[in-house]
């Protein structure tokens, strides 16, 4: 990818400024780490039996520890290095606990901790075409991101994204101790797995909002969980649970900015929920579809302008 800036008429060559040593992409990924991927950071240098793990973080939105890498070079298997951490955080919880409560001064407790959607993140300014096609599976707990640094102080940062692949991790663990012993417990969840819970209604009624969604924007992605469909952009702006009889939808907007004259969405700011934000609407037909999505293109608008 080439980058150029505008001067008058005229277009000039953004250069890449490289990173010298791993521990640049460290700090900078460190103190931004909840703008970047939406996790709480926790630790550096986590050290644990003969492991160091370069960034322990935690997601709030699964309630599950993410182990996050650097490199700098592409000679390491995203799979083997990968697993052997998740198998280290799977072993020693109890140490993965203590250290979040230590540094966080909250409390957390054991079963608190959602376990099965624990990840392996590996940022690096490029990744080589071997890795990324060894991450080409459907249910794989590990997440590739580049990042590049310009010359003008701008930053890019971006997922490398699966080929849609329908293989699943598991047909090679038979010949992998370690990623047998990982897959019983972590699970990568996906779409399927929450239309699962549906009945044929509200499955029925999901996509059609799901097409309406979607058709707000070219940037935005869809993030299956254990509990939800998450449509994100730089963040979750809509979060969706499909249930037997219902769907129920979660608007990311802080009480009080929702304009919602109908009021059909529910307060649920001092309610425990599932999804982000502090508004739900439940439904069961398509009625009101078209004020609802009005409702979440208001989220929608903020988390880009955020």
């Amino acid at each position: 990818m080439s980058l150029f800036r505008i001067d008058n008429d005229n277009i000039q060559n953004i250069k890449e400024e490289p990173f010298k040593l791993e521990k640049e992409i460290q700090t900078l990924c460190e103190e931004n780490l909840e703008l970047l991927l939406n996790l709480e950071f926790v630790k550096s240098e986590f050290q644990i039996d003969r492991f160091r793990l370069d960034s322990l973080a935690y997601d709030k939105k699964t309630n599950s520890f993410i182990i996050v890498e650097y490199k700098r070079d592409k000679n390491f298997s995203v799979i083997d290095q990968g697993y052997a951490y998740l198998s280290l955080m799977l072993n020693n919880k109890a140490d993965f606990i203590l250290e979040y409560n230590e540094n966080s001064g909250k409390t957390i407790k054991r079963n608190e901790v959602d376990w099965s959607q624990s990840r392996v993140i590996f940022i690096a300014p490029s990744f080589s075409n071997y890795q990324k096609e060894a991450i080409n599976f459907k249910d794989l707990p590990i997440e590739l991101w580049e990042i590049k640094r310009f010359s003008n102080k701008t930053i890019l940062f971006s997922q490398i994204n699966t080929k849609g692949s329908t293989e699943s991790i598991q047909t090679i663990s038979k010949s992998n101790e370690e990623i047998s012993y990982v897959s019983k417990e972590v699970k990568v969840y996906s779409e399927q797995d929450n239309i699962d819970n549906g009945s044929d209604e509200t499955i029925e009624l999901y996509e059609k909002i799901k097409i309406y969604i979607l058709n707000l924007g070219d940037d935005i992605n869809i993030r299956p969980t254990k509990l939800y469909i998450g449509f994100i952009t730089k963040s979750n702006f809509c979060d969706i649970a499909i249930l037997r009889s219902s769907i129920k939808i979660w608007i990311n907007l802080q009480k009080g900015q929702l304009d919602d004259p109908k009021e059909v969405a529910r307060d649920v700011s001092n309610v425990g929920h599932h999804g982000n934000g502090d508004y739900q609407i439940q439904i069961s037909d398509a009625a009101n579809l078209e004020y609802i999505i009005s409702l979440v293109k208001q989220s929608y608008n903020l988390s880009k302008a955020t």
